[in-house]
């Protein structure tokens, strides 16, 4: 079956956030649909011309989720760069295929744009996702480092 891929309403969210938490990295990040944060990023996202949140929806319900970046850059002769962040599947329907509709999706919004690439990051431990990425023909091109600023709340 094909997906229907679609910007993210307000009543996505706690189908989103479900998926989001249903993550074992780090297990208890999310807090859950009533924190007042979620409805502020979304909202700053929705109104930014240069990232996208995505519903995708199968027979009616909200099964994937991924958000897009646009992101300039002075580097390749001031090259546009596209960059994937959260994606998810609902558990329940991994590896029927809907993974790899989620990404070319994403992947054919950057073209629109005249991305020069696509980027995203994988947390090192998700060995099961680095094998779903170079399957879609990703490279492994850089290591990436983190620096936690605060704790989450």
């Amino acid at each position: 079956m094909t997906l229907t891929i679609r910007p993210a309403r307000l009543d996505d969210l706690p189908a989103i956030l479900a998926m989001l938490a249903d993550d074992t990295l780090p297990a208890g990040r999310e807090t859950g649909p009533a924190d007042p944060r979620y409805r502020a990023a979304f909202d700053a996202i929705a109104a930014d011309p240069d990232q996208l949140l995505v519903a995708a929806e199968l027979e009616g319900r909200v099964v994937g989720t991924l958000q897009l970046y646009f992101l300039p850059g002075l580097s390749f002769r001031g090259a546009w760069r596209g960059q994937i962040e959260a994606v998810r599947i609902a558990r329940d329907l991994r590896g029927r295929g809907y993974g790899e509709q989620l990404i070319a999706w994403a992947v054919a919004r950057c073209r629109e744009r005249d991305c020069l690439l696509v980027q995203l990051t994988s947390s090192s431990t998700r060995t099961d996702a680095h094998r779903f990425y170079e399957r879609l023909g990703w490279a492994k091109s850089h290591v990436g480092f983190k620096l936690k600023l605060r704790e989450s709340q």
